[in-house]
């Protein structure tokens, strides 16, 4: 009875309510797309939460001197020519938000990254240990809530008409935190719901949630700048929590917890199921049968992994280092690309806030198809690491492509920030993903350990030290002209294509003994049979 209640407690409500209407669960294949679609709203939602403060510069440290007549193009509206100051002149008097607004606005605003990307990138090494220990779908739903209500109180402070900068810095902090569980937990549950075939390309188009989190919080803080700058951060505050009830509702965090076998492990191995299989339900023969494995594979029994353990598993540390320097660079995009276009000239003209904030979305179209891609092309090659320091060595010439002739007109813009975010985000996507999934189902592990969660947040907490140093570098050094932050960004793409130098010569070496031993096969297969001894044929 008590077993009961513990399988109840573990189905989600709303998969539960569905059940009870069907009078039968779900196929395998249709939990693997809710897994899919839940866990991409709920990540897409954590990105969208994170895009105001980019989109807000100019606002809070506004440079009026820059010329105002942007003309749309070239989708109407979307770029327009009118700034959110025009119907709030009095409120603002082009003046900006005090404490941002002075001397050294610049260097706060970057303050307020880096402390943000910085409790991130703590909280996520015990963020990942804890996702691994506790109830993933509590774990997942308290994160997004918390996170809704920090980033909407960042907001608030415009209603409030609060000029301390400590409290914008507190507010981020707390909010960082509370963001350093989502990565974690999302790559761990679509890790248990699917095996390591076409686990790159799988994860690739699911990595799109990232750009098209970018991309809508953007529109939506830019759409709502006109009316204040606070509803540019309570909108998208609105919506994690929104999607955080969601992932409360319908995110099954293992097969196990619904009734279906281990999808990974040797238990994968032992029971294969079909695609189309229904979850058994209480009225099965089967189910009296194999309740002590389903109770001993439940998510709850499975032995976590500790940090340690988990940075010893090969290919950890070198994949997480080489994040280091990618997310610096993507990350110092994301924080400081609209300020960038609304600071530079482009085609002889300067571009308004709002124009500049729906322009850089462009930049996260190039990087979803260059997640897609990094994770078909690694798949296809059976080689993350050489795919990944390829998309890095090919993001240098692309970026200062870029910076040297970006400038040009906005049609050369928009292409060379496609192809740019392409090569910067492909690599980014696929190590967070594909790579840490791989990674956290080692071989070296036991059967019965959880690592996914903790080897994503090694992974990926040491990836965002990178991208809480970079956007506060560039903070400092855009004041000495911005071909030193590019200078500064070709530079880390470098040095991540240098970090997997040794993974690469490992997988060429294993693609290399592998076609040597095929070729000498097929030729020994294709040998004329020996002639026979001459002592043999007396």
């Amino acid at each position: 009875m008590a077993n009961n209640l513990d399988a109840m407690r573990k189905i989600p409500p709303g998969i539960w309510l569905i059940r009870k209407i069907r009078g039968k669960d779900w196929s395998l294949k249709t939990h693997r797309y809710v897994v899919l679609l839940v866990t991409f709203i709920a990540y897409a939602s954590y990105h969208a939460s994170r895009k105001p403060s980019s989109i807000v510069k100019s606002a809070l440290d506004p440079e009026p001197n820059k010329t105002k007549n942007v003309y749309p193009w070239p989708i109407g509206s979307v770029f327009v020519k009118d700034e959110f100051f025009d119907g709030n002149k009095d409120m603002f008097g082009y003046k900006g938000w005090e404490p941002f607004n002075g001397k050294d606005g610049t260097k706060k605003l970057g303050l307020i990254d880096v402390a943000f990307l910085a409790c991130y990138s703590l909280g996520m090494f015990g963020a990942g240990h804890l996702g691994d220990t506790l109830d993933l779908r509590l774990f997942l739903t308290s994160g997004m809530i918390g996170s809704g209500i920090f980033v909407g109180l960042f907001g608030m402070g415009y209603f409030w008409n609060i000029h301390v900068f400590g409290f914008y810095l507190v507010m981020q902090m707390v909010a960082g935190l509370f963001q350093a569980t989502g990565w974690p937990s999302v790559v761990a549950v679509i890790g248990n719901w699917f095996g390591k075939r076409k686990r790159g390309l799988i994860m690739g188009i699911w990595n799109a949630h990232t750009s098209v989190g970018n991309i809508t919080g953007s529109l939506i803080a830019a759409s709502v700048l006109e009316h204040g700058w606070g509803w540019s951060f309570i909108a998208p505050g609105t919506l994690i929590a929104i999607a955080g009830i969601l992932v409360f509702l319908f995110l099954a965090a293992y097969p196990e917890d619904i009734g279906f076998p281990c999808l990974n492990g040797p238990a994968a191995r032992v029971e294969a199921v079909p695609r189309d299989v229904e979850a058994p339900t209480q009225n099965e023969g089967t189910v009296e049968e194999g309740k002590s494995t389903a109770i001993r594979d439940r998510s709850g029994a499975r032995r976590s992994v500790g940090l340690l353990e988990a940075c010893l598993i090969p290919g950890v540390i070198p994949f997480a280092f080489c994040l280091f320097f990618s997310k610096l660079v993507a990350y110092t995009f994301l924080y400081w690309l609209p300020f960038y276009l609304s600071q530079t000239e482009i085609g002889g003209e300067y571009m308004s806030v709002k124009s500049a904030g729906n322009l850089s979305t462009l930049f996260d179209v190039g990087g979803i198809v260059g997640g897609i891609l990094a994770g078909h092309i690694s798949d296809k090659l059976r080689a993350r690491a050489i795919t990944a320091a390829s998309f890095m060595y090919a993001a240098i010439p692309s970026m200062l492509l870029y910076r040297l002739y970006g400038n040009l007109s906005r049609t050369v813009n928009i292409v060379l920030m496609m192809i740019a975010g392409l090569f910067i985000n492909g690599p980014y996507a696929l190590i967070t993903t594909a790579v840490s999934a791989d990674l956290g189902t080692h071989s070296s592990l036991r059967g019965d350990s959880r690592a996914l969660a903790t080897v994503t947040a090694i992974i990926d907490g040491t990836g965002s030290i990178g991208a809480a140093i970079g956007p506060l570098l560039t903070g400092f050094l855009s004041t000495k002209g911005w071909d030193t932050v590019f200078v500064m960004l070709m530079l880390g793409a470098l040095i991540a294509g240098l970090l997997l130098s040794r993974q690469v010569v490992v997988e060429i070496n294993e693609k290399t003994c592998k076609l040597m031993r095929s070729s000498n096969g097929q030729q020994s297969s294709e040998a004329p049979p020996s002639r026979p001894l001459l002592s043999d044929q007396r």
